[in-house]
Formats: C-alpha cells, sequence, structure tokens
C-alpha cells in the first residue's frame, strides 16, 4: 500500500485487504465516515443494517487494516467514536495474468464497489435534489456515452480525467470560493463485449 496518484488515494494491493473491504457493511461504514466525519458503532449500525455488536465487529475488521482509528471522544464520553484514516482509496487490477489471488480479490472489490455505487443515484434522486436550488439543479448531470477505444485510449481518458479534478479534490478548504458543497462525482467505464464496432476479427 502507499499512497499515489493525483488524489493522495491508498492504493491496496494486499489481496486480504481487498477481501476485507469488499464487505458491503464494510465499504458503506467508509463511505458515511469520510463523508461525514466520526461516528460510533451504535450511530452507524442502523444505517447499514446491522447490529451495534456486529458494526463494531466491522469497524474493528477496518481498523486492523489501517483504515480507520480512533477518532475524537463523542460528547458523552461513553461510546467509542472512529474516522477514516484515508482519504479514498483505489484497487487497480494486478497486470499479471499469473498473479491469480491478486486479481481475484481486486475484482472481488471492484465489483463490491460497483454495487455499493448503485443506489447513490436513487437516494440522491429522493432526498436531495428535490432541496436544490436552480443553479444546482442545472450543474448536476449524467451522461451516458458509448466510445469505441482500445484499452490503452480508455486508460489515457480515465487518466486526463482524473488531472481535471485533481485541482479540486486536492485544494484546502480555505481555498474554495463561498457557496461550495460536496458533490459526489460517479465514473464508470465499462468496456463492452465484442462486437461489429471492436475492430476485432
Amino acid at each position: 500500500m502507499a499512497d499515489a496518484g493525483r488524489f493522495g488515494d491508498l492504493v491496496i494491493t494486499d489481496p486480504r485487504m481487498m477481501r476485507a473491504l469488499a464487505h458491503p457493511a464494510r465499504l458503506a461504514i467508509l463511505d458515511i465516515l469520510r463523508r461525514e466525519g466520526p461516528a460510533s458503532a451504535t450511530e452507524l449500525a442502523p444505517r447499514i443494517g446491522v447490529t451495534p455488536s456486529a458494526a463494531s465487529w466491522h469497524l474493528r475488521h477496518l481498523a486492523r487494516f489501517g483504515l480507520i482509528r480512533d477518532g475524537d471522544p463523542h460528547p458523552d464520553g461513553r461510546a467509542r467514536r472512529w474516522e477514516t484514516a484515508v482519504r479514498g482509496f483505489r484497487v487497480d487490477v494486478p497486470a499479471d495474468p499469473a498473479d491469480v489471488e491478486g486479481r481475484t480479490a481486486a475484482l472481488t472489490l471492484l465489483r463490491g464497489l460497483m454495487v455499493n455505487s448503485q443506489a447513490v443515484p436513487a437516494r440522491w434522486l429522493a432526498d436531495v435534489e428535490p432541496t436544490l436550488d436552480t443553479d444546482w439543479s442545472r450543474a448536476a448531470g449524467f451522461s451516458d456515452t458509448r466510445l469505441v477505444v482500445d484499452a490503452a485510449e480508455l486508460e489515457s481518458i480515465l487518466d486526463r480525467v482524473e488531472e481535471i479534478l485533481a485541482p479540486y479534490v486536492n485544494r484546502a478548504a480555505s481555498q474554495r470560493p463561498a457557496g461550495t458543497r460536496g458533490v459526489r462525482f460517479l465514473r464508470y467505464a465499462l468496456p463492452e463485449a465484442q462486437d461489429a464496432d471492436s475492430g476485432s476479427s
């Protein structure tokens, strides 16, 4: 593991960590802690659909891999609160076909991340979109663009998207203009099955 890339994300290379993180409850915990800050097992449990004891177990599992740590104490001084220890994370599928364990673990985590993110647009439409003023409603958007590219071109496109996003991801709070708010920027790059456009024989 190491901080890498323009966003300073934690690059996960340990297959054990990949498999541990792929659990839906753990992905949900990390998502909440990254967006909302410290929380206790009792606070997290109803939001991720488990008991407080199960939430506590998932939290300890994440802590064992260094993904979360103790946060500021709860105001009542009794409940243990946790916070994220990483700004963000990413997983790359190993290039070596012989690394079966690494490839399997990476793909399992990537599938978990995609499944976990499927509910985000629906929640946004139900809970957030109705509250937005006109400027934010116009700025929000969705696109579904089909490209015909090779793998190297697709990697180049995604790299250029990161290049555009990086200054906004990395700037300090003091550098943000008035009226800013968090924006969830979801990116999917989904190669299709081979077809007549693929250029393959």
